[in-house]
């Protein structure tokens, strides 16, 4: 029996912007081999996988290349499809059952919010072939499970890098995170997302790496609720709620792509 994949861009309002994500619904559980030779093949940087659970969905992301832990966009670009298609009510909380815990979805208006967990860094040495592989100044260096996350001096910097990514492919974590403060009013702050380790150079909008970069600009700014911009090629606006050991994740999504798995 065929399978619906719907394609979504999601931390955005309009097509061809923010980061797209592959999203299948499924009857039942599938093999991981399976799944991942369908995130091979439609080659993004993320593709969802989600069945019914017992009053929520179990979900798992897959890269191109390997399976991951947590995901931001692809989560968005989830909850958006299931409501598009009517498999929940407008204002029902989705549960998400997924390697990382629980992790649930609620509309707001245009927006949906998800609940994931905080993933703030510690401060770490530099590693002489991050500092290599960026070729700019650093101003702090941390680490947590997933990532790097390195500071830099400015937005300006931060548009213009163009990273050594063979170097950076060999830094042994998920991803390396460059972030500034904005040098618009209207966000607090910027970033960039290299993943050639999961299989892509440049992530387009990375949600999960905000449950990191909330916490890190939350104490830097005194604040608790902050409006981020991934400035990649594709752009997209992440906003952060910080709570206790949690970071609340608003975006916006647009389905661009429906078709079937045969």
């Amino acid at each position: 029996m065929p399978v619906t994949i719907v394609q979504v861009d999601a931390f955005t309002h309009k097509p061809f912007s923010g980061n797209p994500a592959a999203v299948c619904v499924l009857p039942g559980p599938r093999e991981p081999e399976w799944m991942q030779a369908v995130a091979g093949e439609m080659n993004l940087s993320e593709t969802a996988f989600l069945h019914k659970e017992g009053e929520g969905y179990r979900l798992r992301w897959f890269t191109p290349a390997l399976e991951v832990e947590l995901c931001g966009y692809a989560t968005l670009a989830s909850a958006h499809v299931l409501w598009e298609r009517g498999s929940v009510p407008e204002a029902a909380t989705i549960h998400f059952f997924t390697h990382s815990g629980e992790l649930t979805a609620a509309k707001q208006g245009d927006w949906i919010e998800l609940d994931f967990p905080a993933e703030p860094e510690e401060p770490v040495k530099t590693p002489a072939s991050l500092q290599e592989a960026l070729g700019v100044k650093l101003l702090y260096t941390g680490r947590n499970r997933f990532d790097y996350l390195v500071e830099v001096e400015s937005e300006k910097t931060l548009r213009r890098l163009r990273p050594d990514f063979p170097l950076l492919e060999k830094m042994h974590a998920r991803g390396i995170c460059v972030t500034s403060r904005s040098q618009s009013a209207e966000y607090d702050f910027v970033s960039r997302f290299f993943a050639p380790a999961s299989g892509m150079s440049e992530d387009p909008v990375t949600g999960s790496a905000h449950c990191c970069l909330g916490p890190f600009w939350g104490k830097r700014l005194g604040k608790e609720e902050l409006l981020g911009f991934q400035v990649s090629a594709r752009g997209g606006v992440v906003r952060v709620r910080l709570a206790e050991k949690r970071v609340l994740l608003g975006g916006q999504a647009v389905t661009v792509l429906r078709g079937e798995l045969l």
